[in-house]
């Protein structure tokens, strides 16, 4: 089997509430939900497949998932602890290959085209790793292996939990023929609503179309689209070594407009950033904003402080109004946010901070 790329997308499973199952022997098997409490308007960050059964699911309000779910447990979120389990799974695939992009506390991509065991068999490093993560963490994760990076993260979401597809070289199409639109990145609400006003409901219909048409319909984006639709995509995976910016960010599951929910994502990064510069001895002036819309544009807002954020309010407080002055937030949905703090200064010790709250809510 020649394979021209060789990617693998892990995905731990249900992270945050597993990390809480793992440590607390009395929820496992429970319906563990991670979010603020039910009768705020928090959201949910994950939930346990056990409180999935019921619907429950991240970006859910927390009161509606305690309807769906009125026995789940709601946990408060524990970032310190999550980020220490995410340094040690990242830095266990950093042993396979260097070429490693976080996306997530709990999501990375690896190209394994030449990886440091030699191993030729993508799916057999793949299930190499998960034994890893799994020994040493005692948590599981799915993958996904394919010849391109928006493959393997849909393949990755197949069999969870504790999953591992492979979509062979040669089998992209029939891969994808009868997934529904909606699977492939970038296709929020609008864009699978314009598809499906033209009758086109699953990948494999998308290549029925001459991309000129679907160019006129989305301009550049229909040309990716057509690309993905025959299984191709020529991003590269891209390594984050970047010592003077210090950033987190997330992809949520479905597009989002409403602002409320935008605010309580920025203040759940702030948090964990702030965390990592205490942790690390670092502080830096400039804040730093990162949006991907829905249709995958992508921009970045910044603004230097006066002195280095005090505390992780002052951060959240500086995003926050790049977010709405800034962006197109609650005009165009934004299926990811990413907060940074850049221009870093190494210090002998952490710098003087009011203390961390360990819970967000």
């Amino acid at each position: 089997m020649i394979w021209p790329r060789k990617f693998i997308h892990l995905d731990m499973d249900a992270f945050f509430a597993a990390v809480e199952q793992r440590d607390n022997p009395a929820l496992r098997g429970k319906p563990v939900i991670v979010g603020g409490d039910p009768g705020s308007r928090s959201v949910v960050s994950t939930c346990s497949y056990e409180a999935r059964k019921f619907g429950v699911h991240s970006a859910m309000p927390a009161a509606q998932a305690k309807r769906l779910c009125p026995e789940g447990i709601f946990i408060h979120p524990h970032f310190e602890k999550y980020s220490a389990v995410s340094r040690t799974v990242m830095s266990i695939l950093r042993t396979y290959t260097p070429l490693v992009e976080q996306v997530s506390f709990d999501e990375a991509y690896l190209d394994v085209t030449e990886n440091l065991l030699r191993v030729e068999d993508p799916a057999k490093l793949a299930s190499l790793i998960k034994q890893h993560v799994r020994a040493v963490t005692k948590l599981t994760a799915s993958a996904g292996v394919a010849t391109a990076m928006f493959l393997a993260k849909i393949a990755s979401d197949f069999r969870k939990p504790d999953g591992l597809t492979v979509v062979l070289p040669g089998q992209e199409t029939a891969f994808l023929k009868d997934l529904p639109v909606r699977k492939l990145p970038g296709v929020g609400p609008k864009t699978e609503e314009a598809l499906l006003r033209r009758g086109i409901r699953l990948c494999g219909e998308i290549r029925n179309v001459p991309e000129g048409k679907l160019t006129e319909w989305f301009g550049k984006w229909g040309a990716h689209l057509a690309r993905m639709a025959e299984g191709k995509d020529d991003r590269e995976v891209v390594p984050h070594w970047e010592p003077t910016q210090l950033s987190m960010e997330e992809t949520f599951e479905r597009d989002i407009l409403k602002i409320e929910w935008l605010k309580d994502k920025l203040a759940e990064l702030s948090m964990q950033v702030f965390s990592e510069l205490s942790r690390k001895g670092k502080s830096g002036r400039t804040i730093v904003l990162k949006v991907k819309y829905h249709d995958f544009e992508q921009i970045t807002r910044s603004r230097t402080l006066p002195e280095p954020p005090e505390d992780w309010q002052r951060i959240r407080a500086t995003v926050e109004e790049l977010l709405l002055a800034k962006t197109l937030a609650g005009k165009k949905a934004i299926r990811l946010l990413g907060v940074g703090v850049s221009g870093l200064n190494v210090h002998r010790e952490a710098p003087p901070s009011k203390p961390v709250q360990k819970e967000l809510f």
